[in-house]
């Protein structure tokens, strides 16, 4: 089954490559997982702007984001415990660099959309948490409440991929339990907590604008690895590019049905700057074999550089998880977008979405 990841879906991909903030040592039930949203809103243009950093702030705080991206793409397929650990530190660690480099005003700000991006879940946040004076038992009381949101979606979810619901009956189901979550915290509120609410958000932010928030993609090695096809690349090197880079395994059949698709990208979009990139890692004892992918290469007419990654070094460094799957890349070198699956899946309309997002990316400046 494949899975889509995108702009548009920005809040369901985001749950799959899911993290929490610390949660509070004093409260007695377990705060529910919510997004980074630190480590995603700050490396975006929009953020930026209404932070009003300077062009050597944005400098600095892409260098903070340089040792944090690389542990935090990965962390999404750590057992949870581990993963909640790992982001735990890397948001802290990130934050305390961010500290350095932003005023006291814009610090201020950039809390203040940690809390609108957060909505309701604004609360597991501490110091959220105390300045509104909520005790261990009032937050308790609302994290049951997103509990139980949560279980609601789940459920509705699971309806959907069973097909007992359209797409716009779980839509709707969806926002009614967020709607009423909203409600419920609203109400648990007193008049004094309320006003206290409105100066920890601030002038309203719009999420829509924020366009990158996912780490920067991780670099290729030549570690246990042979280019097949081309030169060898460094993804340090195609900034100003787009990229399309792919995993696959020749026998593979659902990669297989992918490699027309990855074909026709290049011959459409080269030209306008997408570079794409095959990487084989194998599956299978003949997946192994230098000459067996490249004799594979040339019966599937690839004409793009593919890199043979026969000790799967590439493969672990980015964490996959399934053959196949395709990543795209902006020209400032940030992950947009990744498919896992045949993109046409039971009639599912994927490489047409990824097509989208690649003219996209182009379009970009």
């Amino acid at each position: 089954m494949s899975t889509s990841f995108s702009i548009s879906v920005k809040a369901v991909a985001v749950v799959a490559f899911l993290s929490v903030l610390p949660c509070a040592a004093s409260a007695q039930t377990t705060p529910p997982e919510t997004q980074p949203v630190l480590l995603q809103m700050i490396r975006d243009d929009a953020v930026h702007q209404d932070l009003g950093l300077s062009e050597d702030q944005i400098r600095q705080v892409f260098a903070a984001l340089e040792p944090i991206d690389g542990p935090w793409f990965r962390a999404r397929i750590l057992a949870t415990d581990e993963r909640i650990e790992t982001i735990d530190r890397l948001t802290a660690q990130l934050g305390d660099a961010l500290s350095e480099v932003l005023n006291t005003k814009q610090l201020d700000r950039l809390d203040q959309l940690q809390n609108q991006a957060l909505g309701t879940r604004m609360i597991v946040r501490d110091k959220t948490a105390a300045a509104l004076g909520l005790s261990t038992e009032e937050r308790d009381a609302l994290y049951q409440v997103f509990t139980e949101t949560d279980d609601t979606v789940a459920d509705i979810q699971k309806q959907l991929q069973n097909q007992q619901l359209t797409d716009a009956e779980a839509a709707k189901k969806i926002n009614a339990a967020k709607a009423g979550e909203k409600k419920a915290v609203v109400d648990a509120l007193s008049n004094q907590q309320k006003r206290t609410l409105s100066a920890l958000t601030g002038p309203s932010f719009n999420f829509a604008a924020v366009k990158r928030i996912y780490p920067a993609a991780p670099e290729l090695t030549g570690d246990g690895a042979t280019w097949l096809q081309g030169s060898p690349i460094q993804l340090a090197d195609l900034k100003g590019k787009v990229v399309a880079v792919h995993f696959y395994a020749f026998q593979c059949i659902n990669c297989r049905r992918n490699l027309p698709h990855y074909n026709g990208w290049h011959t459409d979009y080269a030209d306008d700057g997408l570079v794409v990139i095959g990487i084989q890692t194998p599956e299978t004892p003949a997946e192994r074999s230098a000459e067996r992918v490249a004799a594979a290469i040339k019966t599937e007419q690839i004409e793009y550089p593919v890199l043979m990654d026969a000790a799967s070094t590439n493969w672990k460094q980015w964490s996959n998880t399934m053959w196949p799957t395709v990543y795209l890349i902006d020209k400032r070198g940030f992950l947009r977008r990744w498919w896992q699956g045949e993109m046409n899946w039971k009639g599912t309309p994927g490489e047409q979405q990824m097509r989208e997002t690649i003219e996209e990316l182009l379009a970009e400046l």
